[in-house]
């Protein structure tokens, strides 16, 4: 089977763009990827995504200090809850350790269409790619609670886009799973079978919840009972100690990153 790709275009020039802060920015004409009968095929989806003109639609981008054009780099694209793209300020010397540049996009949250927030999350990593020096095994997708739902879908149906997801405080699957105290979590997509064997065996997914979410079961039994036991190579839960239904600290964001890296098993942070 074939995925289509397409060259973009966009509306602002690299050497406009202020590092180390927050710029408003917007992109050009859709790729392949976002094509609507594309997107219905890779999430099995009944109906079909709605018109979506990309030139409308703006963005948050956070470029680091020190990212040129061809800097090797990575991307941290977020989906939010809120329309807003916002992440806690603390995280921003998280994301420049680990030359990470950050793009979310406005009026994307969890009352837009769904398909809508897919896409725009799809064109900001296809994009971006375009204007920077991305390392392709770098590129992550996240986001918080519904929009967090929305990354751990997209790691799964765009494992050619995005190497990596690291949903926080929420998560869905393509089965319907039981936890232990019996209540069932019902499947949200399902995935194509090619595309799915390419997310096992090659991407990583970092789910990140509290003690104190009421998210915290959905989490783990999606862990255990969905990418555990359907064999996911390399997957991984972080559950952060009293922490409820919002964003954790920078610590808990690096060690999602440096496990989306790498991997490696790491000394639980201080508290």
């Amino acid at each position: 089977m074939k995925f289509t790709m397409l060259a973009v275009a966009v509306f602002v020039s690299i050497s406009a763009l202020a590092q180390g802060k927050r710029e408003i920015i917007q992109l050009g004409k859709i790729s392949d990827y976002s094509n609507p009968l594309e997107v219905k095929l890779r999430l099995s989806a009944a109906e079909k995504p709605p018109a979506f003109d990309l030139r409308k639609e703006k963005y948050t981008l956070l470029v680091p200090a020190g990212i040129g054009p061809k800097t090797k780099c990575g991307l941290f694209i977020w989906i939010n809850a809120g329309n807003a793209p916002t992440i806690p300020r603390a995280w921003d010397a998280v994301l420049a350790k680990h030359k990470l540049i950050f793009i979310g996009a406005h009026n994307s949250g969890n009352p837009r269409n769904v398909f809508d927030r897919f896409r725009l999350a799809i064109e900001a990593a296809v994009q971006m790619k375009k204007r920077y020096n991305v390392d392709p095994k770098r590129v992550y997708i996240s986001g918080f609670s519904g929009g967090g739902r929305c990354a751990s879908m997209l790691g799964v149906t765009y494992p050619d886009v995005f190497s990596g997801a690291m949903p926080f405080l929420g998560v869905n699957f393509y089965k319907t799973l039981t936890a232990a105290n019996k209540k069932q979590f019902r499947l949200s997509f399902i995935p194509h079978r090619e595309l799915l064997a390419i997310a096992k065996k090659d991407s990583r997914f970092v789910l990140v919840t509290g003690t104190k979410d009421f998210n915290r079961l959905n989490t783990l039994t999606v862990f255990t009972q969905g990418y555990q036991k359907e064999k996911f190579a390399s997957a991984f839960y972080l559950e952060v100690p009293q922490l409820g239904h919002a964003l954790p600290g920078p610590v808990w964001l690096e060690r999602g990153i440096r496990l989306l890296d790498g991997g490696e098993k790491l000394t639980p942070p201080r508290q």
